[in-house]
């Protein structure tokens, strides 16, 4: 394509978000993609045994099914062969000792649930979502909309109008709690502490973080309005969807494409173009999306760029920092997981492992601290549940997720792994830490070892192999403290998506609203753009 508008680097989801709502404007766009296939972080393979299907890394769709980009290009999508898959209890969580709780998508059910397990808590749920569910429109507006921007401002001055100073205070003062002892001063039950409590990790936080439990809160309400959906047949499918849009609409899309660097001489001082490492060179009318990292951005594709970058974007490069890194552990199955614990656990979408409340705090730090936790946070999908599809005629796979793992290695939280002197991950520790989290796994699955067929383990290192802006196996892009997030996100200087490059927009994970598949970059900087 010689006469693209708008050529995107990249192909997550928030670029071929962006791609696709450029493409209903009208705008020729280019997507290029390094690796032989697009999606980012969606990638469905068969990894373990012939006909078992597996999300690599994402598989819950809960943030894309629930955000304007989904409003907005869902209809096409879905004429394109985009179908979702869906379970009545989405989420769960089962402790060493056979306890457990169970979050469906039906309030009622909720309540009388968690009333069983303290007296109280179930009304105290309830009471917590009508109070969240009050707020929604609010805090959906702020995590999902250009933080710079008149709407923004406009948003937060009817609140302030409707609530008064002293309200609205109280409002972000609450927000920015951490969610141990939101947990603590709102639930009884050690189930229902542990039932949250991992949720904070899938944001990049830990359960001591600042404004963590709101993100619980955040999470418990759309998991409990739109569930933990997967997408049938694989995530897959869902790029293939866009794949379809995008050139329906005329753009074009390249894989095995990596961009070397972004060419000046544009007009304006806007980019004239890309190049890639094999030399081959595309131009743009318009301008240049980079679905990347600050550090790809700056220091690799601008790495030319005739003129230096300001003094507070190389500071901001100096003080971004990534954070834990994830691993994925996929396991094939001849037959159905018996648990323990009991039928209910059969269809909840996603299960975690944990001793609870302080079992999620203790990993989490040790995984900061560079150490393999003792006793990990593990996620646990179950994706044949709701997709029968994705193996064998009564076979089933599991999907396993552990958030608090380390991307530099210091030491074992257990003391019973012998680790590199040089902080890297090998296959030989990726397999040996496996094994300690399949331990979990067989002393709560009763006929574990009579149904395993095969498993397949990727750590942080192998994540980033396949991803390069999953710097160290880190999911989100970098850290999601609070002084990295929001409007500090990626540098304390960034507004919106803009660079100082005009025309060079930067999307992502890395950018606001932050990582997830909602793809709300790519739909915010789209939208603006004219």
């Amino acid at each position: 394509m010689q006469d693209a508008h708008h050529i995107i680097i990249g192909s997550g989801i928030n670029a071929l978000v962006a791609a696709a709502l450029l493409g209903r404007k009208g705008k020729k766009v280019l997507v290029l993609e390094r690796n032989d296939r697009i999606g980012g972080c969606l990638r469905t393979e068969e990894i373990t045994a012939p006909g078992y299907v597996h999300d690599v890394m994402a598989t819950t769709m809960v943030l894309f099914l629930t955000s304007p980009a989904f409003a907005a290009l869902g209809k096409d999508l879905e004429a394109r062969g985009l179908e979702f898959c869906h379970s009545p209890t989405p989420t769960g969580v089962l402790t060493p000792d056979g306890r457990h709780a169970v979050l469906s998508m039906d309030r009622t059910k909720n309540i009388a649930h968690f009333d069983s397990l303290a007296s109280g808590d179930g009304q105290a749920f309830a009471q917590e979502m009508g109070r969240f569910g009050a707020n929604a429109g609010f805090v959906f507006a702020l995590l999902g909309g250009r933080l710079w921007s008149s709407a923004t401002l406009k948003l937060v001055s009817r609140e302030l109008w409707r609530r008064g100073p002293r309200a609205l205070a109280a409002f972000f003062g609450e927000a920015l709690a951490p969610a141990r002892n939101y947990l603590d001063a709102t639930y009884a039950s050690e189930e229902m502490k542990a039932l949250f409590a991992p949720w904070a990790l899938h944001c990049g936080l830990g359960p001591e973080s600042a404004y963590s439990a709101e993100m619980v809160k955040v999470i418990g309400f759309a998991i409990e309005a739109a569930g933990c959906p997967i997408v049938k047949g694989g995530a897959e499918r869902l790029t293939e969807a866009f794949a379809r849009l995008i050139r329906d609409q005329g753009g074009e899309i390249i894989t095995g494409a990596e961009v070397a660097r972004i060419l000046p001489g544009g007009a304006g001082g806007r980019p004239f173009g890309v190049a890639l490492t094999d030399n081959r060179r595309f131009p743009c009318r318009e301008g240049v999306i980079a679905s990347v990292t600050p550090h790809q951005l700056y220091e690799q594709l601008l790495r030319d760029w005739p003129v230096a970058s300001p003094p507070a974007v190389q500071e901001g490069l100096k003080r971004y920092r990534y954070g834990k890194g994830n691993m994925q552990i996929h396991y094939a199955l001849k037959g159905k997981p018996r648990w323990k614990a009991g039928e209910a656990l059969s269809g909840v979408a996603l299960l975690h492992l944990t001793p609870g409340l302080d079992g999620v705090s203790r990993s989490a730090n040790e995984a900061e601290r560079g150490l393999l936790p003792a006793e990990p946070t593990v996620c646990v999908g179950q994706p044949t549940a709701l997709d029968p599809s994705r193996a064998p005629e009564g076979g089933a796979i599991l999907w396993l997720q552990l958030p608090d793992t380390p991307r530099i290695i210091k030491g074992d939280a257990a003391g019973h792994l012998a680790t590199p002197e040089d902080g890297r991950w090998t296959d030989a520790l990726r397999e040996r830490f496996a094994d300690r989290v399949e331990a979990m796994l067989r002393a709560q699955i009763e006929n574990f070892d009579e149904i395993l067929l095969a498993r397949r383990a990727f750590s942080p290192a192998d994540l980033q192999a396949m991803n390069v802006n999953l710097v160290g196996g880190d999911p989100y892009g970098g850290f999601c403290g609070l002084d990295q997030f929001f409007l500090w996100r990626p540098f304390k200087t960034t507004t919106n998506y803009f660079t100082h490059v005009p025309g060079l927009h930067q999307i992502g994970a890395s950018t606001h609203p932050g990582p997830g598949l909602a793809g709300g970059s790519g739909f915010l900087l789209a939208s603006s753009l004219r």
